[in-house]
């Protein structure tokens, strides 16, 4: 059994960090989703993982999102 501040570590992201955070390419919001791990910028239709409780914002490695994924983030 995984104790519990590895699992938590793994969902939770700190709220101050996400405040500050904005998407590398246009500087907008982002949106986090966290059952999917990943910070949403709906403007560029990118997906940024979350791995471990931290973000990774390199823009070569965010996901494409479809038009309806950008929609329902």
């Amino acid at each position: 059994m995984m104790p519990r501040w590895t699992t938590c570590w793994s969902l939770c992201m700190d709220p101050k960090l996400l405040e500050i955070l904005v998407c590398p390419v246009c500087k907008g919001p982002l949106i986090h989703h966290r059952t999917a791990h990943e910070l949403i910028c709906r403007p560029c239709r990118l997906a940024y993982a979350v791995k471990d409780g931290i973000p990774v914002m390199l823009a070569d490695e965010a996901r494409e999102l479809s038009a309806s994924e950008a929609g329902e983030a």
